[in-house]
């Protein structure tokens, strides 16, 4: 039995035991555009995945507020979408270590424009209405219908908000696979 303490304790004092291992991650260079611009950023980014073979775009489209990126060359411009993991955000495409990446961005769309489209329905359909109910048609004398006593500008936003539910639930259904 001393043998065996005395060979094991040889053993472990050869070991060092602050023994580690450093290894380089692998890393690519990227070159970053927006809309064919620039490149607005130039910077090594590291790769992940199981293979370290996969690049962060879902840091990178966080970062400069990006909703895609596309392949790109400055000569000839804009190449194929980088498809992107939804689990983990990371390109379904493997580089190399060393590789350098040419990528344009498509900025996220703002809040302003689809804000601007709906003020200009409201005030289109606000006209319109008011028009009728100054001077209605004959069909609408005939049939004798009241409008009621709302404000124009009442009904045009619930016109403009029937349409937008109504647009939201088709693609909500259409996502759930019950709308054809």
């Amino acid at each position: 039995m001393e043998e065996k303490t005395e060979a094991s304790e040889e053993i472990e004092e050869s070991v060092p035991l602050a023994a580690s291992v450093k290894t380089k991650a692998p890393e690519v260079e990227v070159r970053l555009y927006r809309q064919g611009k620039g490149p607005i950023a130039v910077f090594k980014s590291k790769l992940g995945g199981w293979d370290q073979d996969q690049l962060e775009i879902g840091d990178i489209l966080h970062k400069y507020g990006f909703k895609s990126v596309y392949a790109f060359n400055p000569d000839s411009g804009r190449g194929v979408s980088i498809r992107i993991h939804p689990r983990n955000g990371r390109s379904f495409l493997s580089y190399q270590d060393g590789s350098v990446i040419f990528m344009d961005g498509e900025p996220k769309d703002s809040l302003i424009k689809p804000v601007t489209k709906i003020l200009a329905g409201v005030a289109f359909l606000t006209l319109v209405i008011t028009y009728l109910l100054k001077e209605p048609p004959e069909l609408m004398k005939k049939l004798n219908m009241s409008v009621g006593n709302f404000p124009p500008w009442v009904l045009a936003c619930a016109v403009i908000v029937f349409t937008r539910m109504r647009k939201r639930t088709k693609d909500m259904l259409k996502k759930y696979g019950y709308w054809n």
